[in-house]
């Protein structure tokens, strides 16, 4: 695999490993008065990796986002983005992003406004070759408010691309796609990374972080809490899920086993998540009528809520556990 290097300020191939990270952040904070929205952060992406950027509304993510594109300063430590400050990156056509909203108007053609869009730029790929790679070619004379959200996003898609970024950030980029759009816009983001480009992206959509990102990273309260693969992510959230068919479950009861953290009832379907399974499972062999026993690992859902909960803390208070590093790679310094 190449990664992106920096020759006359386009991405071009260079062996793969380059010393330059993607993405370095190091001891970031921003506050806006009193409210510390991102509170001391180091995050280094190297390049030609898929990040998944997830944490519940308010951890952080976006101002992080804004200060790698060069929206916003922080307030204290530093961002670089392959090497330069984030305006600079972006002014040499390294950097590109796909946001949720905005930026398109209803009354131009898909690819007329891609044209337009190429127009800014002193050198960009092809208008048809961005189209076909965004899966759009045959929508490039709709005009743009005839197209739904998801064709829009895959529009939005298409114009990142005009000029061959080298790092894409990407914010909830699938939200209004069907199921296959979905599935082809992450087949053309894979391709992009084997060819060397990172891609950096929030989602609320948990499945896709599971399916589609080599890495994970969690944000909560300003802080990141936990760094690593998906499989690394979902091993952090201690317990597991024990599903069996029950008649006339006793909740009650259920919920007094030793253990035992949650219960849940879906008809005649029991989920109970608890530690200690394996005594679970016994007991429900052998005093109750349970059949169709299920244990599993907890997914990237539950680690998600485990490690962003605030479990009872005051949202106000700061947080002061170390995040949690799931790789000895130093990935996350």
């Amino acid at each position: 695999m190449t990664t992106p290097s920096l020759e006359d300020g386009r991405a071009t191939a260079q062996p793969a490993g380059s010393a330059v990270p993607a993405i370095r952040l190091d001891s970031v904070t921003r506050t806006f008065g009193p409210v510390q929205a991102v509170r001391g952060i180091d995050l280094t992406i190297e390049q030609g990796e898929i990040v998944a950027f997830l944490g519940p509304n308010g951890a952080g993510k976006t101002t992080s986002i804004d200060m790698m594109l060069g929206l916003s300063q922080p307030t204290h430590g530093t961002v670089e983005v392959l090497g330069f400050q984030p305006r600079n990156a972006i002014a040499r056509g390294l950097v590109s992003a796909v946001m949720q909203t905005g930026g398109l108007l209803k009354d131009l053609t898909v690819r007329d406004t891609v044209a337009y869009m190429a127009s800014l730029f002193a050198d960009t790929q092809p208008i048809d070759v961005v189209l076909q790679h965004a899966g759009i070619a045959g929508l490039a004379d709709r005009k743009v408010g005839k197209c739904s959200g998801g064709e829009q996003q895959r529009l939005r898609f298409a114009m990142a691309l005009l000029s061959d970024p080298a790092l894409l950030l990407l914010d909830e980029p699938t939200t209004g796609m069907d199921v296959e759009g979905r599935r082809a816009f992450w087949s053309a983001i894979r391709q992009d990374a084997e060819r060397g480009r990172t891609v950096l992206f929030a989602t609320h959509y948990l499945e896709e972080a599971d399916q589609y990102a080599d890495r994970i990273v969690l944000m909560r309260k300003g802080r990141i809490v936990a760094d690593g693969t998906s499989s690394q992510i979902k091993a952090l959230a201690a317990g597991r899920t024990v599903r069996a068919t029950l008649d006339d479950p006793d909740h009650d009861t259920l919920s007094r086993l030793p253990g035992v953290e949650s219960v849940e009832l879906r008809g005649d379907t029991l989920l109970l998540h608890a530690k200690d399974t394996d005594a679970i499972a016994r007991y429900l062999l052998n005093e109750t009528t349970a059949h169709d026993l299920e244990i599993t690992s907890r997914g990237i859902e539950e680690a998600f809520l485990t490690l962003t909960g605030d479990a009872g803390e005051d949202p106000d208070d700061p947080v002061t556990t170390d995040p949690i590093t799931t790789t000895g790679e130093g990935r996350h310094r």
